[in-house]
């Protein structure tokens, strides 16, 4: 046999190897896989046993959600969670803590200035279609560094290194709206952001306006603050 025709045969293993290789890449990860269990919780109900964990987080109760194993193994095949959280990527704004929750109960998407990207959007909507959570919270909180950089960037003409300003430029809308209002700049623009990414999420794509209007969806904003650790529900 010629050194070609063992040429063409290597060429060709590696040619059906590659192709086994996309394939593979085609199915489903496991973990993104929808276990078939979701939440029997509706929309207020899910609101109300967040009220109630918040409630508790501020009066200092322990957490009595599973975060043990037990609760490990059990949730390791599959989640059932019954919110979507969008919030902050602050450290002071842990979502699971403030609401007194356990594992598997919030399908969280965080970043910095809880703003709603590609990647952000699609993550919320994959748990609300795939995952069937009934609640999605915008969560935003009192001195977020993400808005105080965008009252910046429209104050004082700040510039930011990197991907910073890509990053706040979301949120400069919201700042523009809130000084047309009276109070605090900050608080107001906080609370802007906040509804401005409600607003988007209630008018978007037909994968959330479709479980919207047949009662099985609510999309909420909300307000945390640092000093009383209290979560302010509004545009409910």
């Amino acid at each position: 046999m010629s050194d070609v025709d063992l040429s063409k045969r290597a060429l060709f293993r590696q040619a059906c190897c590659g192709a086994a290789g996309l394939a593979s890449m085609a199915f489903t990860p496991p973990a993104l896989s929808a276990t078939g269990n979701k939440t029997d919780l509706t929309p207020d109900q899910a609101l109300e046993v967040l009220r109630k964990g918040n409630r508790e987080f501020i009066s200092d109760s322990p957490i009595r959600q599973a975060l043990g194993r037990e609760r490990r193994l059990e949730i390791a095949r599959g989640q059932t969670p019954f919110a979507v959280l969008v919030s902050c990527s602050d450290s002071r704004v842990p979502p699971e803590l403030l609401f007194g929750r356990g594992l598997g109960e919030l399908f969280i998407v965080r970043n910095a200035g809880n703003t709603v990207d590609t990647t952000a959007l699609g993550s919320l909507q994959y748990g609300v279609a795939v995952l069937g959570c009934p609640l999605v919270v915008v969560l935003g909180h009192e001195r977020c560094g993400a808005v105080e950089a965008a009252v910046s960037v429209v104050t004082k003409n700040t510039t930011f290194p990197g991907s910073i300003g890509n990053m706040i430029e979301p949120i400069v809308p919201a700042v523009l709206r809130a000084q047309t209002q009276s109070g605090d700049l900050m608080h107001n623009a906080v609370r802007e952001n906040v509804r401005r990414v409600v607003n988007r999420l209630r008018t978007s794509e037909p994968i959330l306006l479709e479980p919207i209007q047949s009662g099985k969806l609510k999309i909420v904003g909300a307000h945390y603050d640092l000093d009383d650790g209290q979560v302010d529900f509004f545009d409910v």
